[in-house]
């Protein structure tokens, strides 16, 4: 294939990376891992052991937040998921039970919607809360994403973003349209109606479907337990 599926754990990596939250990250678990006295503490929901978890497996809410908005994903509890976890999730989260004496609960899944509803999954990444607005990676499985979903996601992602590309796509469509056939002594003018003809046409038509379908921009349904 000419473009690469979309790995959402790399991306995860290279998001953790670029906003250096690593810094604050090892700040949070420093003094546990390095530190022999300490090494019964524990975070503070899940009650997992600070120095016996991967600290390359912890995200951020604000990481999470941001790659689900790019790729117009859900981050919801794994009671939305209406699959049964595969055999190797549920094996990695009995082995954590088992390391750090506990029980997991209110474990959390990145998915696209349509995951959380049909058989065909894309990527899911299953996480466990472990306070402070942390979460650790439990376990991936899934296809990768499609490579350009992040381009197709993006006049999804807020308002802003879809006014550029109904713009862009209005544009286009005024270039494409033959207007000196119709009037060679004033075609800015008439490409100039034309257009906001075409860009008002564009928004009454993409603002019906989105009443029609109760479609939400990805800053605002990242989290948000309802389909659209």
């Amino acid at each position: 294939m000419f473009f690469k599926r979309v790995d959402i754990e790399e991306v995860l990596i290279k998001e953790k990376l670029k906003s250096g939250s690593k810094t604050d990250l090892l700040a949070f678990t420093q003094k546990v891992i390095d530190n022999i006295e300490h090494s019964n503490q524990f975070t503070a929901v899940n009650k997992l052991y600070l120095d016996k978890l991967d600290s390359n497996a912890i995200y951020h809410i604000s990481e999470i937040k941001k790659i689900c908005i790019e790729y117009r994903l859900r981050f919801l509890d794994k009671s939305y998921y209406k699959l049964n976890l595969p055999n190797e999730a549920t094996e990695k989260i009995e082995v954590l039970n088992n390391i750090h004496n506990t029980n997991l609960h209110s474990l959390m899944i990145i998915a696209p919607a349509k995951s959380l509803k049909l058989e065909n999954y894309d990527d899911p990444l299953l996480f466990a809360p472990i306070g402070n607005d942390y979460y650790y990676l439990i376990h991936k499985w899934g296809n990768d994403l499609h490579p350009l979903r992040k381009w197709f996601s993006w006049p999804m992602k807020n308002l802003s973003n879809l006014l550029i590309t109904i713009f862009l796509i209005s544009l286009l469509t005024t270039i494409v349209i033959p207007i000196k056939k119709f009037d060679n002594t004033n075609s800015s003018s008439v490409a100039l109606i034309t257009f906001l003809f075409v860009f008002k046409s564009y928004c009454g038509i993409i603002l019906y479907f989105f009443i029609w379908k109760g479609k939400q921009f990805s800053t605002n349904n990242w989290n948000n337990k309802y389909f659209n």
